[in-house]
């Protein structure tokens, strides 16, 4: 993929369960040309993919930066889960663009069995309209495993889910 377009970064590695996991950023002819060399070099092998090229910021924040304890305390929050790594990146986008909220979470492969969830939160109605975009967005990657809308988010919750996701390590260091 580097060697056939210049992208401006790449992150590869393995992930759970046993897969390989590629991330290219860059210019859109870049990437666009980077991730069909990518599909073809992995041929039956590919498990999903995406191709975005105008990934709203939030997204990649959200990648990057893991999840915003503050913005999980707002009136409600969404939850798409998929499959997929590349699905759920797909929803995150079609989520934050179809709607007033904010992306507080993408967690993606690692000790979640290869699967993804995003989380969006803010309004009640704008939340709903973010994981319906998000769900419909799923759909051509067949990966949909649940959607959920839970209004007024307990306190508790919204630090759990802002804190250590890791089960056993969080109980260890009595998180």
């Amino acid at each position: 993929m580097v060697k056939a377009s210049p992208v401006g970064a790449i992150y590869a590695g393995t992930v759970h369960p046993g897969h390989y996991l590629v991330l290219v950023t860059g210019d859109t002819a870049s990437v666009e040309i980077a991730v069909a060399i990518g599909t073809d070099a992995a041929g039956e092998h590919l498990a999903d993919s995406v191709f975005l090229p105008d990934i709203h910021p939030d997204v990649t924040d959200a990648i990057v930066g893991g999840s915003s304890v503050a913005s999980l305390s707002e009136e409600a929050l969404g939850i798409v889960e998929t499959a997929t790594v590349a699905a759920v990146i797909d929803a995150a986008d079609a989520g934050v663009k179809a709607a007033a909220v904010t992306v507080s979470s993408v967690r993606l492969a690692d000790g979640l069995g290869g699967k993804g969830y995003v989380l969006f939160s803010g309004v009640v109605a704008e939340v709903e309209a973010a994981v319906e975009a998000a769900v419909t967005r799923t759909e051509p990657h067949g990966s949909l495993v649940r959607s959920d809308l839970i209004a007024q988010l307990h306190e508790e919750m919204a630090e759990n889910l802002g804190a250590e996701l890791h089960f056993m390590r969080r109980v260890r260091s009595g998180i």
